[in-house]
């Protein structure tokens, strides 16, 4: 077993006092375990958990995580057990192999769903230990540099999108670069070997053009730091093709426009040197705006410290240079794993501190609420490709969020409690919307309320997975509960008119025959319009044949009800609801009070409000039990404002616009929406949404708009 005594000699030139013994067991155990097993390029497959346990013996490894390395694929393609694992290396390595395996086979119809749920449990074993994570990216790094040996291109191109969308970053949120930069590199080359090849020879030519520029800025740099009685090691390092390609694609620019391909590193002893370095760089070159970033004073959330800044160097050449001391250099490699290797002599506690991997436990919560895996990798994506911003809380704590996020999201990063009951912010001192974009710098402070819960508005413009995984569950919840009270007063109804005696018993009875988990889901399937209440009924009633001659009457026919909006929770007077029903207005027709209405149950909405004209309701004649005879009460004190579309047609001259808004203000509307669906010379067609209080009040502001001359036409719209 050459390549384990080729371990073992790499083991011991950083650590003499390893256990050669046990690794030597581990190694044999491990290739008894997978005898007859073979990999693609049909290498014995014990090869490969010896070439994950170099590479982690490369990062200088803990002991316990070299020999889960060796044994990481025992329990989950071989006959090993984790009890046979514990007696012969021990509970901790036991554990360790259980967390890297996957424990039962995914049963999913999709690919994503696989990958979702892959990453799920990958996320759950992190929880317990870091190092599983580290194992299970060196075994993903292994799989990458022999992934030329699968003759099927769509298997290599799926793995690499998966290496690319889960794993690199993974590795660069624990500062794990090396690997990160070598998966990213590697998958490239398989998803898009055509560029990669066109930058490497790219920048091949440049190589030898440019050598002596490269020469020139480090002889430059180490005669200012020689000049300043500064001891540094000046080095420089071509940026990798994956990450050209990405500057490329987001700043749409061709390779030759590219003026940073080349970043020069200064190492130096202490932090303070690193600032006097700076000082010394910004008094002999230009600096470049907005291109400075002092991650030493603020560390990024993996831990890595180092100076950026970009200046125009020796003969105007535009550089990077990062200064750091060696330290810093080391962690900035190797990240988490520079912390714990066997240097260290960190406990095991310490390799199960959490604190710093605040990310990790947002990623838990948002499993928590997520019922899909789809969803949960959505979600995941967002917060791990996401450029981050950087704000601050009234008492000066440091959070961070992805670009673009919103006081929302600031919420529930503090805590989910705070998210659920925000009613306002203030940023920076002042009065904000919370859809305002926070900024880096900001300070920012929630205002709370006991009585409130999670809009559905939020979720619009909320960019964080935990914020929108919250909204989501609290919408799911406050529907079901509205179907939940609108499918058992439906089926009562039902019940009555057939001249039946209604109770919970006779409901429970038909729950498995349904094939629901309880009455509760039969309730909320008949209010989201799944299951119809008379099917219900003749389940429950097999033998019932005729409907009773005349359906009982309501108590009070005209008794109005005050249905909730779903969209902002007010109450609509509409008479021939059941309270608590779910209601929405169809944006087919927009029904406003004054038109005759009819609502319709709609499969996962509840009821739709149309106007009796609506052309859609074609679509519901043969299903007429879905039909219910509604009409308009009269409404509170304050009138409700309700949406109603117009089609105006305005001519295109100065000041059209302005008489347009101009009116409709007047005359008590307000615009929520305009769209140009059409421009000509001399006209211009739109669509306004107006809030107005009936049909009358919509008139009237048509009324007016006809009376304009820069109005050509307006009609109410119908079917947009």
């Amino acid at each position: 077993m050459a390549v384990a005594e080729q371990l073992l000699d790499q083991v011991k030139t950083y650590n003499p006092d390893f256990d050669g013994e046990i690794i030597e067991s581990a190694a044999a155990f491990a290739k008894t375990m997978h005898e007859g097993q073979t990999r693609a390029s049909g290498e014995p497959y014990y090869t490969h958990p010896l070439e994950v346990a170099g590479i982690l013996a490369d990062m200088k490894m803990d002991q316990a995580t070299i020999l889960t390395a060796i044994l990481h694929d025992t329990l989950e393609d071989t006959p090993a057990t984790y009890k046979e694992l514990s007696t012969k290396f021990g509970k901790e390595v036991a554990d360790l192999v259980n967390g890297v395996s996957k424990l039962t086979k995914i049963e999913s119809q999709t690919v994503e769903g696989k990958q979702a749920e892959n990453f799920r449990k990958l996320v759950l074993a992190m929880s317990e230990d870091i190092r599983v994570l580290l194992v299970k990216l060196a075994d993903r790094l292994h799989n990458m540099r022999t992934l030329g040996a699968f003759k099927n291109p769509d298997k290599q191109r799926r793995i690499a999108r998966e290496t690319l969308d889960i794993y690199a970053p993974l590795a660069e949120r624990i500062g794990m670069h090396k690997v990160k930069e070598e998966l990213e590199d590697l998958a490239f080359s398989f998803l898009n070997p055509e560029a990669r090849e066109s930058i490497n020879a790219r920048q091949n030519f440049l190589r030898k053009e440019g050598n002596d520029v490269v020469k020139k800025v480090i002889g430059h740099l180490e005669k200012l730091m020689k000049d300043s009685k500064i001891d540094a090691e000046v080095t420089g390092r071509e940026k990798t093709r994956y990450s050209i390609w990405k500057k490329m694609q987001r700043k749409n620019v061709a390779f030759e426009q590219l003026s940073d391909i080349m970043a020069f590193r200064i190492v130096v002893d202490s932090v303070e040197e690193c600032y006097h370095v700076l000082g010394v760089i910004h008094s002999n070159f230009p600096v470049v705006p907005g291109r400075f970033k002092d991650f030493i004073s603020t560390p990024k959330p993996n831990g890595y410290r180092s100076i950026h800044t970009t200046v125009l160097g020796p003969e105007n050449h535009r550089i990077e240079i990062q200064i750091r001391t060696a330290d810093m250099h080391y962690e900035a490699d190797l990240g988490v794993a520079a912390h714990w290797s066997y240097k260290q002599g960190a406990s095991g506690a310490d390799l199960k501190d959490m604190k710093k991997f605040r990310w990790l436990r947002e990623l838990l919560e948002i499993m928590e609420q997520e019922s899909k895996p789809e969803d949960f990798l959505e979600n995941t994506k967002l917060e791990l490709f996401a450029d981050q911003v950087y704000v601050f809380s009234p008492k000066g704590d440091l959070v961070e969020l992805p670009n673009g996020a919103t006081p929302v999201d600031f919420a529930y990063a503090v805590h989910s409690g705070v998210g659920d009951k925000c009613v306002g912010s203030k940023i920076n001192g002042r009065i904000a919307p919370l859809n305002t974009k926070l900024q880096n710098g900001d300070q920012v402070e929630i205002i709370t309320s006991k009585t409130q819960t999670p809009s559905p508005t939020w979720e619009r413009f909320v960019v964080t997975g935990k914020a929108r995984s919250h909204i989501r569950r609290f919408i799911r919840q406050q529907q079901r509960n509205e179907y939940i009270t609108l499918g058992q007063a439906m089926l009562k109804k039902i019940f009555q008119q057939e001249g039946y005696d209604y109770t919970d018993k006779a409901v429970a009875g038909i729950v498995a025959q349904m094939r629901v988990d309880d009455v509760d889901d039969i309730f909320a399937n008949i209010g989201s319009g799944h299951f119809i209440a008379k099917d219900v009924f003749r389940t429950i009633f097999p033998a019932h044949k005729t409907e009773a001659a005349v359906a009982a009457k309501e108590n009070d026919p005209d008794k109005v009800t005050y249905a909730k909006r779903p969209d902002d929770g007010k109450p609509m007077p509409i008479k021939g609801l059941i309270p608590g029903m779910a209601v929405h207005f169809a944006r087919c027709c927009h029904p406003l009070p004054g038109d005759r209405i009819v609502g319709i149950v709609t499969t996962g909405k509840g009821v739709t409000i149309h106007t009796i004209d609506c052309e859609t309701l074609e679509t519901f004649a043969d299903t007429p039990e879905r039909w219910i005879d509604v009409s308009w009460g009269e409404g509170p004190d304050s009138p409700e404002a309700h949406v109603g579309r117009l089609e105006v047609t305005i001519t295109n001259e100065s000041g059209a616009l302005a008489a347009l808004t101009t009116v409709i203000g007047k005359n008590g509307g307000n615009i929520t929406n305009l769209k140009i669906v059409n421009r000509t010379m001399d006209f211009w067609d739109m669509l306004l949404d107006v809030y107005v209080h009936d049909t009358r009040h919509l008139s009237n502001i048509i009324a007016a708009l006809r009376a304009t001359p820069q109005i050509s036409s307006v009609e109410r719209a119908r079917g947009r």
